[in-house]
């Protein structure tokens, strides 16, 4: 019996199988409903002659409730709709060479699928992949696709994990899109969930209730995957975006959030399973992590295929200290960067986290494991993404809430240091469009979740009243939609200069030695000035010296030693937020 989650096609028609332990007779239902063979372990199935791709099915449970499959390829009609048989072996593929990337190559871009042009769809983003390509991007990194309840959504409420969401178009489209992308010299990732299911249009609980555990995860009840069938379903779907899309890696949402008694072996085996993938198809294969416990265990940028690690981590450590730093801001996890953010921004550059051990006041405990011996690639540093401007009360980006020589200084630190840099879409050009948090639920849902935001945002509602966006309505999403023209503007012109002068510095002098590269020592002294060095692949050692702070800094003239591969040649002082890199 074929091992694939959903329904497969055959010389004679199409094969269905539900898993539906709780269910005591099942029916797919077509143009007709045809009973479905109970099996082992709660398996249904049914053999039905005729079937072909483009066929749209339900399944009735106990003559009482017609579901989608949880399956499904495809649902046209939305989450409650029927779900449609997909022929993945129809598309014809045009990038038959490609087999990816290294991961020291990776240079990413995050981005929304609804919001990255004005259309909001697959097809649309082709168009702008050029411009990617010119500036230097070489990994495009979706959010996530699952299929979602409405129109509008970021995609972590997804509940049909392998349906691509049918507001931004078919799955045909999104085969392009990553066609496109490929033929291009672009790796294309995708974000997947696995640490719940969203809270509209998931039936599982009806004929499969053991799916779920008595545990809470901030977003409803845990998955079990102490049961086969559901740690199957989890790595099949990962099997799935990787094999039938040919995407180039997956990042795992919030896995700290995955309950799993004895330890997260799901993880060990996802890894493993898409390493078999990666080794019998020649194909590099790339799994990030999304972490707050900072476990340094699980990670291995070097480990090619993957056989049980990920490549990296997001590292929101890094993040929050350059916040704390340009902004002072203080609420929710910023408290944890409040003593030195230079000191943590040095201690991040030299090892990797902030928190390898160290009590975080915000987690109310100790949080993570030492990293300085991981290779510096373990490590995606950004200074903004999705999260970090949406769950904002306004969405606002970093170019609102900082000066501009802070933020042109971040960047010249984020996008030559030897780990993996990443931006978020427009942070190219510097865009000031918000993205703000955004859904498309009805009914007493979403009075749930305007409740909600208020009682979580209270203080901001307080203070900006009706300017802050209710998630529910359409104007909000309209109001992330990139404004592609602003790259236009003289500010976006200036700084979408910068980011591709420092992308082209990246490929030219770190990318081709970064392979074996290894963290070295970072200190930052109390007037602001920064120096860092790395050992790279090749024996060089790269070092930075750059002032974050308001005022110049004396300084023995020249800088450090090494051929200067950014800035200008230093007198007696640093000028306040400059950044100079060398390497010899």
């Amino acid at each position: 019996m074929n091992d694939r989650h959903g329904p497969f096609l055959t010389n004679y028609g199409t094969r269905f199988r539900l898993w539906a332990p709780a269910a005591k007779r099942v029916e797919v239902m077509l143009e007709r409903p045809h009973a479905m063979k109970r099996g082992e372990d709660g398996w249904f199935t049914a053999d039905i002659a005729g079937v072909k791709a483009g066929a749209r099915y339900k399944f009735r449970i106990d003559d009482e409730i017609d579901v989608p499959d949880p399956a499904s390829a495809f649902q046209p009609d939305d989450v409650f709709g029927p779900s449609e048989v997909i022929d993945h072996e129809a598309y014809p593929w045009r990038a038959t060479n490609w087999r990816g990337r290294l991961w020291q190559e990776a240079i990413v871009i995050e981005a929304h699928v609804g919001t990255f042009t004005k259309e909001g769809s697959y097809r649309a983003m082709i168009d702008r992949l050029d411009h990617l390509v010119e500036t230097g991007i070489t990994a495009l990194e979706l959010m996530p696709l699952a299929d979602f309840a409405g129109l509008r959504n970021w995609g972590y409420d997804g509940v049909l994990w392998y349906a691509p969401d049918s507001a931004y178009g078919r799955p045909e489209d999104l085969k392009a899109l990553i066609d496109e992308a490929h033929l291009r010299g672009l790796m294309v990732m995708l974000d997947v969930v696995y640490n719940h299911f969203g809270p509209e249009g998931n039936y599982l609980g009806r004929y499969a209730p053991t799916f779920f555990t008595e545990a809470q995860t901030p977003w409803g009840s845990a998955i079990d995957y102490r049961v086969k069938e559901v740690r199957a379903f989890a790595i099949e779907n990962a099997l799935h975006w990787l094999r039938d899309y040919r995407f180039d890696g997956l990042r795992l949402d919030a896995v700290n959030s995955i309950v799993e008694p004895g330890g997260l072996s799901l993880l060990h085996d996802l890894s493993a399973a898409a390493g078999k993938l990666a080794a019998e198809t020649g194909r590099h294969i790339h799994l990030v992590l999304e972490n707050g416990d900072n476990r340094a265990s699980i990670l291995d940028a070097a480990e090619d295929p993957p056989r049980g690690k990920y490549r990296a981590q997001w590292n929101d450590d890094y993040h929050h200290a350059w916040r704390v730093l340009m902004t002072g801001e203080k609420q929710g996890y910023y408290g944890d960067y409040q003593r030195s953010p230079r000191s943590d921004i040095a201690r991040s550059l030299s090892s990797g986290f902030v928190y390898q051990g160290e009590v975080s006041t915000f987690r109310r405990g100790k949080r993570g494991e030492p990293s300085g011996h991981l290779a510096p690639t373990a490590f995606i540093n950004f200074v903004q993404n999705h999260d970090q401007i949406g769950n904002r009360a306004l969405g606002d980006r970093l170019e609102g809430n900082a000066d501009a020589r802070m933020i042109e200084a971040a960047l010249q630190v984020l996008l030559i240091a030897p780990h993996i840099p990443m931006l978020f879409m427009g942070e190219e050009w510097g865009s000031t469009v918000p993205f703000p948090f955004f859904c498309d639920f009805g009914g007493d849902l979403a009075d749930a979740v305007r409740k909600g935001r208020r009682v979580e945002l209270a203080w901001a509602y307080a203070e900006y009243g009706d300017e802050v966006p209710d998630a529910l309505a359409a104007s909000t999403r309209d109001s992330a939609v990139l404004d592609w023209d602003g790259r236009e503007t003289p500010a976006g012109r200036k700084r979408l200069t910068l980011v591709r002068e420092l992308l082209r510095t990246r490929k030219q002098q770190i990318i081709p030695r970064l392979a074996g590269a290894a963290f070295g020592n970072a200190q930052a002294a109390d007037d602001g000035l920064l120096t860092a060095h790395w050992r790279m692949g090749d024996g060089a050692t790269l070092r930075l010296l750059a002032n974050l702070s308001d005022q110049a800094i004396s300084h023995a003239p020249g800088g450090p030693a090494g051929t200067l591969i950014w800035g200008s040649e230093l007198g007696d002082s640093v000028p306040p937020w400059t950044v100079l890199w060398r390497i010899g």
